[in-house]
């Protein structure tokens, strides 16, 4: 079976509270993108080598073994039996970009298995186990725009299109932002106004003043050239821009097609217009 996880931008994210478990309460407005990565599962000829995965594209920095599709498997196999697998994960989202790449590989391998195995979960289920290996890997499950609150795994589905047939930019300057040391560097604070309030009353040209991440002033001042990016957003005529997640990917929102300066071009990873967003497979 090949599928094909998804990236995902933020649209606002507040960190309202640190939890009692170490946590953090967030606010967030999850959007597919159709920016993958590529995965393919078999079942393997030798069952004696058990589970195997081979990761090419863009580098991850780690080992096969501890990425997340891994665990994924591992994590099924404590509650279901089915053949050992040959996996092949080639990468086409950046890591360490906010675009929850590696979650969303967990999310399709979960999704995958459950369709050509058998196995009968229902949603409900794959979002139970998927919030084990991550805080946004429920979300991928359905993969469609949500609100997300508590860690990220308390969804509502997002019933306005707020970025149908609005053009979109994203860049990545290739560097890797800690999340762990983003959230030390974070003052958690409860909004005034509610994001759904934002999303559902205002248009994206109004989103300027009133939509943020807390992220940014930590991996703005951290790694100045994630700043540099969305100021230059602007200046190209965005109508909206805002890092994603916590950095270092950075997005742009425009009323129609947009030809970027030669000094973004190079940061570009994917750019297209957006349509009604359908359930992912």
């Amino acid at each position: 079976m090949v599928t094909f996880p998804r990236a995902k931008i933020n649209i606002g994210l507040r960190i309202t509270e640190k939890r009692q478990d170490g946590f953090h309460n967030i606010e967030t407005l999850f959007c597919p993108l159709p920016l993958c990565d590529a995965l393919e599962f078999v079942v393997a000829e030798n069952q004696e080598n058990g589970d195997l995965l081979t990761v090419t594209g863009l580098e991850t920095g780690g080992n096969p073994e501890d990425n997340l599709v891994m665990k994924a498997v591992r994590k099924l196999r404590e509650n279901y039996s089915f053949p050992y697998l040959e996996m092949h994960l080639h990468k086409g989202i950046p890591a360490g970009a906010g675009l929850g790449g590696g979650s969303s590989d967990a999310a399709y391998i979960l999704k995958g298995i459950n369709r050509c195995h058998g196995l009968n979960m229902d949603n409900d289920r794959l979002r139970s186990i998927a919030l084990e290996l991550g805080s946004d890997c429920p979300f991928f499950i359905d993969a469609i725009p949500a609100f997300a609150t508590g860690r990220g795994e308390k969804l509502e589905t997002c019933e306005k299109q707020v970025l149908s047939n609005y053009y979109i930019v994203l860049l990545n300057p290739g560097i890797n932002v800690n999340t762990r040391e983003a959230y030390q560097n974070c003052i958690p604070e409860l909004p005034q106004q509610k994001l759904s309030g934002i999303i559902e009353n205002y248009p994206p040209e109004k989103w300027k003043d009133l939509i943020i991440n807390d992220f940014e002033d930590y991996a703005f001042s951290r790694f100045p050239l994630i700043g540099i990016l969305k100021q230059e957003l602007y200046r190209s005529g965005a109508i909206f821009s805002l890092m994603s997640g916590s950095g270092s990917s950075v997005y742009g929102i425009y009323r129609n097609r947009h030809s970027l300066p030669e000094k973004l071009k190079k940061h570009v990873i994917w750019q297209g217009f957006l349509k009604e967003p359908t359930q992912a497979r």
